[in-house]
């Protein structure tokens, strides 16, 4: 009804999303409800273009009189937009036809008590390990069903269900030396692929444990392995630098870089959006074009950038159907397939990287510094906690001396890496 309604207000073009989602969020601490929340949320987002003038619009109210009241708002904005000749929907041959079901749907009835219950199993567990863990920031319990449906005036018209459940804890543990705390958690689209409470519990206070009696290092330059979590926003700088925005805009440290040795030849990086069940599976972006398998980076080389429909057109390419960012963009492992503990053995002596703070990362230059915490490596072996430090260098120096990726691949995001050891970073304390 909308993209008619816009249509009759004399929009050339019109897409239109709409979303609704269910959810409950509880958190538990010290064995007490902290927080109880339900969530129902639903929205339309209406964008419609007079030729190539745009104007947007959007509603959380599903009435008649409000439906049609968003859709003349964005044709009125429009009307007074000035033209860009690199707007509009996308070319009808990229948007998708027909697609896999992608198993991202897995209901699953949790009221509140259950979630509260389960909570509490995770934060008794986590005390359970030690006495030195004596408080807690909370245990959370997460749940989220999703509806999203895109049509616009072009024909597409598409939309799927999709799940996603947590499991968190944050504990604190305390000795002489102070106060450290750590977490874990567990996500999935099925509820039956979670780690169980306890696992989380126990895992959360081992590692607020290990960090007690933290040190300072003295400046120096070392190797740097970054843990899983870690090394995924290390990667997620290279996603933003090739996104097709920074690209036009003239704004990154990778300029026109498609086509270079950024990595070892051995490095390969992929984007996979049609895994079945996967958290950053999608068969289409948020402008309706298919999404496909392709390779980011190959033998260390850029292969491209991350483009949506306009984004491509301002840079006289073709859109990657990246329209909301990429899906299971995952880095592959080292050729030799090594683990944790062998790049720790790689690696000798060196910094453990397990946490990072602040921001520090300026994606026109590429210069890299960030405040981190966790542990100092001898002869392969973790020797004591570090905190209180900062890593620093380029992004392009740090990708291109990668020494190896590990197999202990993290899938608990959209971005999925192994840990990832550098050959030499400054490390900057005392």
């Amino acid at each position: 009804m909308v993209l008619d309604h816009a249509r009759s207000c004399g929009a050339s073009a019109v897409q239109a999303v709409v979303s609704h989602s269910v959810g409950l969020g509880v958190t538990v601490r010290k064995g007490e409800v902290e927080t109880l929340e339900y969530e129902r949320d639903q929205h339309l987002a209406l964008v419609a273009y007079f030729g190539q003038s745009r104007g947007s619009a959007s509603t959380t109210d599903f009435s008649l009189t409000a439906l049609r009241q968003t859709a003349e708002a964005a044709c009125r904005i429009a009307r007074h937009t000035e033209a860009d000749p690199h707007s509009g929907l996308p070319d009808p041959e990229e948007q998708a036809r027909d697609w896999p079901d992608l198993e991202l749907d897995h209901p699953w009835e949790c009221p509140s008590e259950q979630a509260i219950e389960l909570a509490k199993r995770i934060e008794i567990a986590g005390f359970g390990v030690d006495p030195r863990v004596d408080n807690s920031e909370g245990a959370t319990v997460s749940t989220r069903r999703a509806m999203s449906f895109l049509g616009d005036t072009q024909g597409f018209m598409g939309g799927y269900l999709s799940t996603r459940y947590s499991l968190s804890c944050a504990l604190v543990a305390r000795d002489a030396s102070g106060m450290q705390r750590d977490y874990d958690y567990s996500t999935a689209r099925d509820p039956r692929a979670l780690a169980e409470p306890e696992t989380v519990g126990r895992e959360a206070a081992r590692r607020a444990l290990q960090r007690l009696g933290g040190r300072k290092l003295g400046t120096r330059k070392c190797p740097v392995l970054f843990a899983p979590e870690m090394a995924r926003s290390l990667m997620g700088s290279l996603t933003r630098a090739v996104n097709g925005g920074a690209q036009y805009r003239r704004s990154s440290f990778l300029l026109d870089a498609a086509g270079e040795q950024l990595f070892p030849a051995w490095m390969r990086v992929e984007e996979t959006p049609l895994l079945p069940g996967a958290l950053g599976s999608a068969p289409f972006d948020s402008e309706g074009v298919r999404t496909r398998d392709r390779a980011l980076i190959d033998g260390g080389v850029l292969q491209g950038y991350v483009l949506d429909s306009y984004a491509a057109r301002r840079l006289g390419l073709r859109t990657t159907g990246n329209a909301g960012g990429t899906h299971n963009l995952t880095v592959h492992a080292s050729p030799d397939d090594r683990d944790f503990r062998a790049l720790l053995s790689e690696m000798g002596t060196g910094l453990l990287v397990t946490e990072l703070i602040g921001q520090g990362v300026n994606l026109v230059t590429g210069d890299y510094s960030r405040g981190a915490a966790g542990f100092w490596v001898e002869q392969g072996e973790i020797a004591y906690a570090v905190e209180e430090i900062t890593i620093a260098g380029n992004l392009r120096d740090i990708y291109r001396n990668i020494a190896a990726v590990g197999n202990d691949i993290d899938l608990r995001g959209n971005l999925r890496t192994g840990s990832i050891l550098v050959e030499a970073m400054t490390v900057a304390g005392d």
